[in-house]
């Protein structure tokens, strides 16, 4: 309790939103104690102050909708139980006939943890043995004001906004992917694979699968909290987290480590002629999971600096390049592994099989963080050499048309002699175990090779 108390407030973080909604919700029932009970004297005043205190819920939306809930079932809880007093004369039988009926009412899914107070409500009104329309009106109306202002400190007052915990999942992934492909890379250049060590690896793998699913509950909160959120521009903003489709990609990728991983444990476990990486396969996937790496640290969809804006500008390009070079130095180790399985498929190696399937899967997923091709440059790269052409260009020159920037697309995923690609041939091969020595000679999508 001390070290959750010194952290909220050292600083922002969950405790300080903890505490900072348990006061919003003392001070919502004190407020509506002081217009219920001491201003206007309600026979039954602790209804607003109770209403209020459980309705500073943790998202704005939620205050909303559990305000609905309790104001329905407090309704429908009073009436039966008013309508048991009158019918029976009896507390005893009274409660006997409302609070069953109370009790499978609130349990209704829909009502969620708010059910509760319909057989709540119904006590109320027995125990006190008050019945007349006069009384009933008043409860209504105190629970209402309770609703009321619980809904309007939450919404007005340090609104909760949840999207820390978005970014903070978001910028874990690429660091701690980082970290994994890294210590893979360099338990694979030691030469001989541990059984012990792959299966840590493969650990690590899983838990990042399991950040992803973490992020996703995270964003839905996240989304939650700016619903009906009049007040949340009252707040220091905060940069927003990526689109959804950053987490379908890291799903993905995720995945694929996951795949990889578990490859590399087989293969650490069973030692036969078809589990092994043969010759020099060790080295190359060591090389290209490493370059991976850097790709994925260089992931910096957030990346938010206090310098000015063509400092920002400068680092982002330095980035872009490094992470670019990085995505070109991995589709190179890529293509040399793929000539490796071609030359040993006749072996019928397995292992080799599936790792070089699913590190041009890896790759694929890569691409789209670093935005574009691996061969293709920066915009301003790209800019600054249409410039250069442009003004080589003779007057004759000029009067033929030019062709556009090409793009890539399903269209050309074929060379010219009509043959598809050859990356996505040799995934297939090494899907089924068939690459033969003679095919196709692999290259990087996008390149002419």
């Amino acid at each position: 309790m001390a070290r959750s108390a010194r952290r909220a407030l050292s600083g922002p973080g969950p405790e300080r939103d903890t505490a900072v909604q348990a006061l919003k919700a003392a001070a919502a029932a004190l407020i509506a104690w002081a217009l219920a009970g001491w201003w206007w004297q309600a026979p039954m005043a602790m209804l607003a102050p109770w209403t209020a205190l459980f309705l500073v819920q943790s998202t704005v939306y939620r205050s909303l909708k559990s305000a609905l809930q309790q104001f329905v079932v407090v309704v429908v809880g009073t009436l039966l139980a008013a309508g048991a007093g009158v019918l029976t004369g009896n507390t005893m039988l009274a409660m006997l006939i409302a609070l069953p009926v109370t009790m499978l009412f609130g349990s209704y899914a829909r009502f969620g943890t708010q059910g509760l107070n319909a057989p709540t409500a119904a006590l109320f009104v027995l125990v006190y043995g008050t019945y007349s329309g006069f009384d009933i009106i008043h409860r209504f109306l105190e629970t209402l004001l309770g609703a009321v202002i619980g809904l309007a400190v939450n919404a007005l007052v340090l609104p909760p906004v949840h999207s820390r915990s978005v970014r903070h999942l978001r910028g874990r992934l690429p660091e701690e992917s980082l970290a994994l492909l890294h210590t893979v890379a360099d338990g694979l250049d030691e030469g001989d694979l541990a059984q012990d060590d792959a299966d840590a690896w493969h650990d690590r793998a899983r838990r990042l699968t399991d950040r992803v699913t973490d992020l996703r509950t995270a964003r839905r909160w996240s989304e939650e909290s700016y619903r009906f959120n009049p007040g949340h521009r009252l707040r220091r903003s905060a940069p927003l987290p990526p689109a959804a489709d950053w987490d379908y990609t890291w799903d993905r990728i995720t995945n694929h480590l996951e795949a990889i991983t578990r490859t590399l444990a087989e293969t650490a476990a069973n030692r036969s002629d078809q589990a092994v990486l043969p010759g020099p396969a060790p080295r190359i996937v060591a090389d290209l999971l490493r370059a991976a790496g850097d790709v994925c640290g260089l992931d910096d969809t957030l990346e938010r600096t206090d310098s000015p804006p063509q400092e920002d500008e400068d680092e982002g390009l330095r980035r872009t390049r490094e992470r670019r070079d990085a995505l070109r130095r991995a589709y190179a180790a890529e293509d040399e592994l793929t000539s490796v399985f071609r030359e040993r498929g006749d072996a019928l190696q397995d292992a080799l099989a599936a790792v070089t399937a699913d590190t041009i899967r890896l790759l694929g997923d890569l691409s789209a963080i670093a935005g574009r091709d691996p061969e293709e440059g920066t915009e301003e790269e790209g800019r600054a050499d249409e410039e250069g052409r442009a003004d080589r260009v003779t007057p004759q020159s000029t009067q033929s048309p030019q062709r556009p920037p090409s793009t890539r697309g399903p269209q050309d995923s074929q060379d010219p002699q009509g043959r598809q690609d050859p990356q996505e041939d040799a995934a297939k091969d090494a899907e089924t175990g068939e690459g033969r020595s003679g095919g196709v000679e692999t290259g990087r999508s996008g390149t002419g090779k």
